[in-house]
Parts: C-alpha cells; sequence; structure tokens
C-alpha cells in the first residue's frame, strides 16, 4: 500500500468523522466511514509484520501463501497465518484456496491498492 499527502485548500470543511477510503486497482473504491471499522482497519495496521506482510503481498500480483511470507519474513507459519487473519478480518485482504505439494494452499492478494483517510 502506498501512503499518499493530499493538499487540501483552506476552504476544505472539516468533517466530524474520519473517513477511509479503500481504492482497488480497477479505479472501484470504498469509502469506509463507521468507527467501528475504520478501528478495525486501523488496529491491523498498527502491527508492524502486518504491514511488512501487506508489502510483500503487494509485491506479487498473484498473492502468497503462507509458507512464503513466513520464509520472507522468517517467522513461523503459525504467526503469519494469525496475522492474515486479522488483515483478512479488516478487509484489506482476500484469499483464496488452491491445492499445493502437501495440501491445501491458502493465497493472499490485496484487496485494495490505496487507502486514503480523510479528516
Amino acid at each position: 500500500m502506498e501512503l499518499t499527502e493530499t493538499n487540501f485548500s483552506e476552504e476544505t470543511e472539516i468533517q466530524d468523522v474520519i473517513a477511509l477510503k479503500l481504492e482497488e486497482s480497477n479505479g472501484r473504491s470504498l469509502i469506509v466511514d463507521s468507527d467501528d471499522k475504520i478501528e478495525l482497519i486501523m488496529k491491523a495496521l498498527s502491527s508492524t509484520t502486518r504491514r511488512k506482510i501487506l508489502h510483500y503481498i503487494q509485491q506479487c500480483e498473484e498473492g502468497l501463501d503462507v509458507s512464503n511470507i513466513a520464509a520472507q519474513l522468517d517467522m513461523t507459519e503459525a504467526n503469519i497465518s494469525a496475522q492474515i487473519k486479522k488483515l483478512k478480518k479488516a478487509g484489506l485482504i482476500e484469499c483464496d484456496y488452491c491445492s499445493g505439494q502437501h495440501g491445501v494452499r491458502k493465497i493472499s492478494k490485496l484487496k485494495y491498492n490505496n487507502l486514503i483517510i480523510s479528516f
């Protein structure tokens, strides 16, 4: 995910609620203005490990499985799996399942390319 700065004019009105704008690569976007959902997303992003996971997933268009992410971050698959679960719950990633050498692989992909925070 890329964090960008936006310049606002002096005429910009201050809103009561913080809003998050999530943009997909195809241009579709989702505005999140529910405090509960915003808090869930911010908690998910508060972890350095989860931000690193998002970074690695972003580098691979077809997504990454838990074992690949664990190897990149030198962490256990159990830890990465728990972090993936939190990112999915926050709606930041989506997971698909496919067959692998030793059973089923869970492939994680970014759901949105950009996250814009409006105050």
